[in-house]
């Protein structure tokens, strides 16, 4: 170091001292910088460097240590505390050249018809397997050959969707238990041969009493009574997958809507299988089907509800549009369907009435729900919206203390 230069203490001190004395070189209060906006310790005009003693004679709010979490600093802004505000405005529900955030589902009407025959399929063989186990045998042919038939048709229309039917055949080549197509195909594929085993062991007694027909007259009618309490085991999760499928994709009111689904579909299937007991059966072997109605009903009654009311913005799609209208029709169908049950146990017409009606209702809560997804799906707003709510309760809630990275090293 050259002996003539001075220390760095001293050149520290006499920095200090132009700053007490506001010199240009100490970068100090400057005769420029005291205008309307008065110091730089007071003032609030732009590049404004805020101290605490300045900022209070200013009337301003202090600026919160660099020392505090980002966190913090933004609790602190949202309670009218310190800190900078935001410059940019919050993004309005736009997307790149007007298209969706999300694609929709290409899913067409067959999707929704298969939503409808499956838990059509399993309610009729619930109603079946109650016709056998108490001796009604009308209620138990009704019930098998509907089942046939709706699953048949559920097949079609799935094969149908996919384009190939050798994909369903695909599909059998493994067995993931966390996808709900997956699972939803084996159902399908155990339920199927169960029902129609049970379906034609209803034409036995047709068949002649001697030879090879006549040992099929004697083997099918255990045979399909085995069959038929096999389907209606199944029934169950042939009736509630549809809703965890739906719920398993990105579609917002179909997701947020996971503990909802399964519950209206197996309400659904329920009313539609009692809907088929009312129309076929005689009025003296009706009991089970009405019984089934009012089970079926209020699953079905107030699941829709829930939809309706405890998803907030998710809500607006079963109650606005065509879901909507489909949504109400389907609840004065099943209000009207059940009341009819119960009230003309003697009158032929009136159970058929209600039959139909209770149908009628599965119908439309299946392609009401349905449409009400596919809305959701296209407005951004409900995509944008509850996940800025979400990111919001994660910031109020503040880090877990007891959590990850809790402890003084991070531990």
């Amino acid at each position: 170091m050259s002996p003539d230069r001075p220390a760095v203490g001293d050149l520290f001190r006499r920095f200090r001292e132009r700053l007490a004395a506001g010199e240009p070189g100490g970068h100090g209060p400057k005769a420029g910088a005291t205008g309307a906006n008065g110091s730089r310790a007071t003032g609030a005009g732009a590049g404004v460097a805020r101290t605490d003693a300045g900022t209070v004679e200013a009337g301003l709010a202090p600026q919160p240590p660099g020392d505090v979490p980002p966190a913090e600093r933004r609790r602190g802004r949202r309670r009218g505390g310190g800190g900078e505000r935001l410059a940019v405005p919050p993004a309005e529900f736009t997307s790149y050249y007007g298209r969706p955030i999300l694609k929709a589902p290409v899913w067409r009407w067959d999707v929704a018809a298969y939503l409808f025959t499956g838990g059509l399929a399993a309610g009729s063989s619930l109603l079946a397997a109650g016709g056998q186990l108490t001796a009604r045998p009308a209620l138990r042919r009704a019930g098998r050959v509907t089942s046939l038939a709706a699953v048949t048709a559920s097949a079609y229309f799935l094969v149908h969707d996919l384009g190939k039917p050798s994909r369903f055949h695909h599909m059998l080549r493994v067995a993931k238990v966390t996808s709900p197509m997956s699972v939803g195909t084996w159902i399908l594929t155990t339920f199927g041969p169960a029902a129609g085993l049970a379906a034609v062991a209803e034409a036995a007694p047709r068949l002649p009493e001697r030879g090879l027909l006549g040992l099929g007259r004697k083997l099918l009618p255990p045979a399909g009574n085995a069959a038929g309490l096999v389907a209606a085991v199944t029934a169950p999760a042939l009736a509630t997958y549809t809703g965890v499928l739906l719920a398993d994709t990105a579609v917002p009111s179909w997701h947020e809507a996971y503990p909802e689904l399964p519950v209206i579909f197996a309400g659904s299937a329920l009313a539609s299988g009692a809907g088929v007991g009312l129309l076929a059966a005689p009025t003296g072997q009706a009991g089970p089907a009405r019984r089934l109605a009012v089970a079926g009903a209020a699953l079905e009654l107030w699941g829709a509800h829930r939809v309706e009311t405890r998803l907030g913005l998710l809500s607006e799609p079963y109650a606005t549009g065509t879901a909507g209208k489909l949504l109400r029709a389907g609840r004065a169908l099943t209000a009207a369907g059940v009341v009819g049950a119960l009230v003309g146990r003697r009158s032929r017409v009136l159970s058929g009435l209600s039959g139909g009606a209770l149908l009628a209702a599965s119908v439309c809560t299946r392609f009401g729900i349905f449409h009400g997804g596919i809305v959701s799906a296209k407005d951004p707003k409900y995509t944008v919206v509850p996940q800025r709510e979400r990111a919001g309760r994660r910031e109020s809630q503040g880090p877990d203390v007891n959590g990850p990275g809790a402890g003084p090293n991070g531990g």
